[in-house]
């Protein structure tokens, strides 16, 4: 059921890390009442502890009227705002530790936008491809899913952005790679990255150029289990994992093993790929949600509810409606 929103090819990028959430929920404790307090007290310095329970305790906001004026008559009438989620792995969306509540950072800002709206939230998970389906049918108000704004997408919807799409490199916290930002960067080095994804495609084409420069290939592995990278992370027979950066900043935040020495634009170099909200095209939502999460971005909100999911990397200044996607397939 992966729901990584790129390309086509770079949905395969979180088969290999399944493996997070079981990793993620072994170190996850509450973050609100006494329980969360004293799990928090406990954590090591600099370790993100995660509420991982049904009762979330989410950041809330307060209606805006001017905002919610503009929400479409029918909608606002029946008060509900319904969103379709595809639930795969933390911190983007997931369930609970009662294995049936949607949780994670999808929700928390679909939550908020329902806030500013003056409507009732009601989630419901889906598949991937339903998603789509349910959305355009006008079953879903709009989903909240790690989707990435692509031109052929925007025929057929309208979208809201409210994070960035990037990749990121993870290497060991004691690592003295401080940075990777460029091709050269990577020349020499010991890294893994999911076979098929998006991601592999930027660092084969990395190595090329390095090779065409006369420096040092790099030496690319693949596992088909995060945990199996993690642990060849940890005893140093890599150097560096290239991956979403999701499932990279919560894992360094949540483990405090590892940690992220660069971001990289899932569009790759000449644009900045963004994740938004996805309604039916026309249907007079997609400007309401952009003005909501403007408000949020503005109040302070909406970056909370990011540092709260270890992503503060991937704010965005402004919401914006229907902005450049990712290019037509050739």
């Amino acid at each position: 059921m992966s729901s990584v929103s790129r390309l086509p090819v770079s949905r395969l990028s979180v088969l290999g890390t399944s493996a997070l959430l079981l990793l993620a929920a072994c170190g996850a404790v509450p973050d609100e009442g006494a329980a969360g307090a004293a799990a928090a007290a406990e954590a090591p310095p600099g370790v993100l502890t995660i509420n991982t329970s049904p009762e979330q305790g989410r950041i809330r906001a307060a209606k805006v009227e001017t905002i919610a004026a503009e929400v479409p008559a029918a909608i606002r009438a029946k008060g509900e705002f319904l969103i379709g989620t595809s639930t795969f792995e933390p911190p983007l969306s997931f369930v609970a530790d009662d294995n049936v509540t949607p949780i994670g950072v999808e929700e928390d800002i679909a939550s908020l936008v329902a806030d500013v709206l003056g409507l009732k939230l009601r989630i419901e998970a889906t598949s991937w491809e339903n998603l789509f389906l349910a959305v355009r049918s006008g079953k879903y108000a709009a989903g909240f899913s790690n989707i990435t704004v692509t031109e052929e997408r925007k025929d057929i919807y309208d979208f809201a952005t409210y994070r960035l799409d990037q990749l990121a490199w993870e290497v060991p916290k004691n690592s003295t790679i401080t940075s990777i930002a460029k091709p050269a960067d990577v020349a020499g080095l010991s890294v893994a990255v999911g076979s098929g994804t998006n991601q592999e495609k930027i660092l084969l084409g990395w190595d090329r150029q390095n090779r065409a420069a006369g420096l040092k290939p790099a030496r690319i592995q693949y596992y088909k289990q995060a945990a199996d990278t993690y642990l060849a992370l940890r005893s140093g027979r890599i150097q560096a994992y290239f991956a979403p950066n999701p499932t990279s900043a919560y894992h360094a935040a949540v483990s405090g093993d590892t940690k992220v020495v660069g971001t990289y634009s899932g569009a790759g170099p000449t644009l900045q790929g963004l994740i938004a909200a996805m309604t039916r095209k026309d249907n007079g939502l997609a400007k309401p949600i952009a003005d909501a999460i403007n408000a949020l971005i503005k109040d302070g909100t909406y970056p909370k509810v990011l540092a709260r999911w270890g992503l503060s990397t991937e704010a965005v200044p402004e919401s914006l409606v229907n902005p450049p996607g990712l290019p037509r397939e050739q």
